[in-house]
Parts: structure tokens; C-alpha cells; sequence
């Protein structure tokens, strides 16, 4: 369900900033806009962006080799790490310089009904993208806020596409404001003022999304809750006296490897400890179906364990 949905959200914000993108370009051209042609740019970015979250879900999808035994799971926030560093560069730090030309260089706008008719309907449509996110989202986030769930999610897509959209979404008000109030006031300085809120914003959302997506690419292990169940699944296995210690680590978005070393009683036979281990194995997976990849090792418990 969360790669199903993640691709459905990733597919209808890429449609939607394509004829977004072409639409600002266009009306950019016959206005002089600086505002509508930094929108322009973002939307640009975050298709090619969108591009690089489809490529990172097939590259993940190949299988393991001796040279990565894990598999490739990992290139899904690999992906989604490129994704912040389009943003910030090709989408910022872009809008920055062109609001400071247009600061420097101010010029009357033309045709001005034109960006204000481009930016209303991407407005709208952008709110369809946005939708379709949250829709996504809403599939997999239970209870969590929504600041928990681009902080914690596994999957990168999804938290992606939403702050993309979000800031996608407020750019194009902010665009609409700069333009508006070009209009009203015959200041084209209001224009470059807008593109550079635009800069900021695209910017900040980059920022979020590079500390999110590189907490992943070094290695989370489960969630607190997970990790409980976990440890609840393995007490819960006859033979085991204790858990003395577990690690877990996500190998990629659905697969979380478990480490751990279990207590058993100094009496047990060999033929025994693998019949506890493949239980365990079995209730833990049964507890979390992401935790794969599973390694116990048995140890007798001793007063300084």
C-alpha cells in the first residue's frame, strides 16, 4: 500500500508540474514576470525531482549481489537526498539570483492579466497534486501529526511530495501577491520581492528535506513502538529467559534487519535452540512484518550479562 500510494502521489505531481511548468513559462515570455519565471524554474525542478523518486523506486527494486548482499534498498533515500539538493540549488538558490536581478534591474510588467489567469488555474491544480499526497498519506500515517510523520517516516516519497507540493503550493501565492500588488501599485519592485519569498521558502523546504533524507541515508533503526513489539515477541517465545541486548536497522523503506542476543537456558540442546530460534523468528515477523532480515544469537545468561 505505501509504494502503490507513494507512486500514485509521485505520478500526479509530476502531470501536474509539467502543464504547470509549460503554463509559466509561457506567461513569463509575454509578461516580463521574475516572479512567475522563479515558478517557472520550480516547477521545473520539482518534475525532474518527481523523475528522480521514480528512478530511485526502480533502482531499489533490483536484486541483492555478493557485492551488496543487502540489496539496494537504501536507493530510495539516496533518491530522495538528490531530490533536496535540486531543490535548494536548482530551485532556491535560482530564484534568488533571478529576484536580485530584478532588483537591480526593475522593469513594468506586460500583459499582466496573463501571470495572475496562470498563477489562479496552477493554484488550483496544484491543489489537486497536494490532495492526492494527502490522501496517500493519510493510508499510512495512523495517528501520527503530520510533523511525526515527515520526521519518522521509513518511506521518503511520500513526506517528499508533500512538502514539494506544500511549498509549491504557498510559491505560487506568494507569486500571485508579487504580480497583484505589481499591478495595484505600478512598483515592479513587489514582483522581485515575490520571487525572492519564493527563493527563501524553496530553500527551507530543501533544508528539511536534506536532514530528513541523510538521518536515513546513515541508518535509523525502528521506531520506538516497533522495537517494543519486537522485544514483546521475543519474550514471548517459549525458551527464551531474556533479550540481552538488539539492535535494528531499516536495510531500505520496508526492510528492517534485527539483531539480537537472547538468553537461553544453559540445559538447552542445539536441536532445541533452533526450534526457539525459528519461532522467535516467526513472532517477530508476525509483530512487524518489515523486520526480513532477522539474526539471533543464543547465549546462556549470566549475572554480568
Amino acid at each position: 500500500m505505501s509504494t502503490e500510494g507513494s507512486m500514485r502521489a509521485i505520478i500526479a505531481a509530476l502531470l501536474a508540474n509539467i502543464g504547470i511548468a509549460i503554463t509559466k513559462f509561457i506567461a513569463a515570455a509575454f509578461s516580463g514576470s521574475a516572479s512567475m519565471f522563479a515558478e517557472g524554474i520550480h516547477s521545473v525542478a520539482d518534475s525532474g525531482n518527481q523523475i528522480l523518486l521514480i528512478i530511485g523506486g526502480k533502482r531499489a527494486k533490483r536484486a541483492a549481489t555478493a557485492a551488496h548482499p543487502f540489496g539496494y534498498g537504501r536507493s530510495r533515500y539516496i533518491y530522495a537526498f538528490m531530490v533536496s539538493i535540486v531543490l535548494f540549488s536548482v530551485g532556491g538558490l535560482f530564484s534568488i539570483l533571478e529576484g536580485i536581478e530584478k532588483l537591480q534591474h526593475p522593469h513594468e510588467l506586460e500583459m499582466v492579466w496573463l501571470p495572475l489567469v496562470v498563477l489562479g488555474a496552477a493554484i488550483i491544480m496544484e491543489s489537486f497534486s497536494l490532495r492526492t499526497a494527502v490522501k496517500e498519506s493519510n493510508h499510512v500515517r495512523g495517528n501520527k501529526s503530520w510533523i511525526q510523520f515527515v520526521r519518522h517516516a521509513k518511506s521518503p516519497e511520500l513526506p517528499v511530495i508533500l512538502l514539494e507540493d506544500l511549498a509549491a503550493l504557498i510559491g505560487l501565492v506568494l507569486a500571485f501577491g508579487g504580480v497583484g500588488l505589481t499591478v495595484v501599485t505600478h512598483n515592479p519592485i513587489w514582483d522581485a520581492i515575490g520571487t525572492l519569498a519564493i527563493g527563501g521558502l524553496l530553500v527551507l523546504v530543501a533544508i528539511v528535506l536534506g536532514l530528513e533524507t541523510s538521518s536515513l541515508l546513515v541508518g535509523e533503526g525502528a521506531t520506538a513502538e516497533d522495537t517494543g513489539k519486537i522485544r514483546k515477541a521475543l519474550e514471548a517465545t517459549p525458551g527464551v529467559q531474556s533479550v540481552i541486548h538488539m539492535k535494528t536497522l531499516y536495510l531500505g523503506p520496508e526492510e528492517l534487519m534485527v539483531g539480537a542476543k537472547i538468553g537461553v537456558a544453559s540445559s538447552a540442546t542445539g536441536q532445541f535452540i533452533a526450534q526457539v530460534i525459528n519461532e522467535a523468528e516467526g513472532n517477530i515477523r508476525s509483530a512487524v512484518p518489515a523486520a526480513r532480515v532477522i539474526y539471533l544469537e543464543p547465549d546462556v545468561l549470566r549475572k554480568n550479562s
